[in-house]
């Protein structure tokens, strides 16, 4: 990466932080706990948990038990029955397990079984809400990192208490929280260099979502791309280093995929319909089968309110990328092509570059690529809507609202009126098991 004047961090900015953070989780669970569960769009968790289930885990994890929880808790039970079931990763499953039989030893919990979905939850919300809390530190840090500012960097980090998906971020134990801690720890790790730990935090992160390997993109940038920058030679040891720790993000997604071929291909009578596709994926058939996704598959007119509700999340992070990327990146590619072009003359290019904001720093050209190339992929690919719920995992999705804030005042502020309205509405529909999920 490249390198940077060292910026103190303010320990009164992070003890705010870590204050408000839990403000707002209680604020979250006080606002889904009492919305009207009595006129819950399904009632399905109903009926999975029983109306004769009156304990204290019970009633705390009951707002927890909507729409892709109840896959995980089902995993979390009994391992992957159903083929649908390949379409989630294992690290939310496993943290419920983990977490409930770490209840048991400590006397916390006396189910002797799985089938208790309240404690089976409970003790992954509370990982959810640690995970909460160091996200918000660890994108701070981040956040001085690149853009060398501790104000700058507050401002980012409370703009991250606004999601737009609060539930799903901090009061239950969906892929969220974890996926995002992981992957600004993993990128924190990068911007100091440190590869083996951000290739460890990067295949944590893959085992709760797939489209972590995705996260390897900095790893390469910094270990390959960025040198070329700098006119450094690359040794072929650091490229096979590098294939190394890419190999090490991707090890949990093909691990699952290799299991789920495994199952249903090598010791299956009948192998499934997928099992003589090049490649073999039951991750990309399970959700075109089950979710229809795929390229163009959700632009129907029956989705334009899914799209619609996306809109603001999906124009910000697709504004600020092309911004980035024509003010800053191209720049320097140009300057790095250029035939004319000396080394001195290129540090003085991107010293310049770097300094006219520190929105435009050339370090976060990683952030601006993956988050342009990401956003495509959720808006023609998949359920649009999902952004709502995965920007929260991108540090540039904040960056993008502190530059509004900052160089656009007025739609900064609208900005921040949606988010802080449409978070509200969101606990409420989660809570009632109404969509967008």
């Amino acid at each position: 990466m490249l390198s940077s004047v060292a910026i103190t961090e303010d320990a009164n900015h992070i003890r705010l932080l870590r204050g408000l953070a839990g403000l707002s989780w209680i604020a979250t669970a006080v606002l889904a706990h009492s919305s009207p569960l009595s006129s819950a769009f399904d009632s399905s968790f109903r009926v999975v948990q029983g109306p004769s289930n009156v304990s204290v885990a019970h009633r705390l994890g009951q707002p927890a038990l909507r729409w892709d929880t109840f896959h995980f808790a089902h995993i979390a039970q009994y391992g992957y029955v159903y083929e649908h079931e390949r379409a989630f990763m294992p690290g939310s499953p496993m943290v419920m397990r983990a977490m409930l039989g770490l209840m048991r030893v400590l006397g916390i919990s006396s189910s002797e079984d799985l089938t208790e979905f309240g404690e089976l939850l409970l003790g992954a919300i509370l990982v959810a809400f640690t995970c909460n809390l160091l996200a918000v530190t660890c994108l701070y840090r981040l956040t001085i990192h690149h853009l060398q500012c501790p104000t700058i960097a507050l401002l980012v980090s409370l703009l991250s208490l606004l999601p737009s998906s609060p539930a799903t971020l901090r009061i239950v134990p969906y892929t969220e929280p974890f996926f995002t801690y992981l992957s600004y720890q993993g990128m924190l790790f990068c911007a100091r260099s440190q590869w083996m730990l951000a290739a460890c935090c990067f295949a944590a992160a893959g085992t709760f979502r797939s489209n972590g390997i995705l996260l390897s993109g900095f790893i390469i940038w910094g270990m390959l791309v960025e040198p070329y920058f700098a006119h450094r030679k690359t040794s072929p040891g650091r490229v096979v280093y590098t294939i190394y720790l890419v190999s090490l993000v991707f090890l949990p997604f093909v691990a699952h995929q290799y299991i789920a071929y495994r199952d249903f291909c090598l010791t299956s009578v009948a192998p499934a319909p997928w099992c003589n596709r090049i490649p073999p994926s039951v991750y990309t058939y399970v959700q075109a089968k089950y979710w229809n996704s795929g390229f163009m598959r959700y632009w129907t007119p029956q989705q334009l309110p899914n799209f619609l509700i996306s809109a603001p999340v999906l124009v910000l992070l697709l504004g600020y990328s092309v911004h980035h990327i024509r003010r800053a990146l191209i720049p320097r590619l140009q300057a790095l092509l250029s035939s004319r072009t000396h080394i001195s003359k290129t540090k003085s290019s991107r010293s310049t570059i770097g300094s006219l904001s520190p929105f435009l720093s050339p370090s976060v050209a990683p952030h601006a690529i993956h988050a342009f190339i990401f956003t495509l992929m959720l808006l023609f690919t998949a359920h649009t809507q999902i952004v709502l719920r995965l920007a929260a995992s991108m540090p540039f999705t904040y960056w993008a609202a502190a530059w509004l804030l900052v160089e656009q005042p007025l739609w900064g502020k609208r900005w921040v009126t949606w988010s802080v309205v449409w978070g509200a509405v969101s606990v409420v529909l989660w809570a009632t098991f109404m969509p967008p999920a």
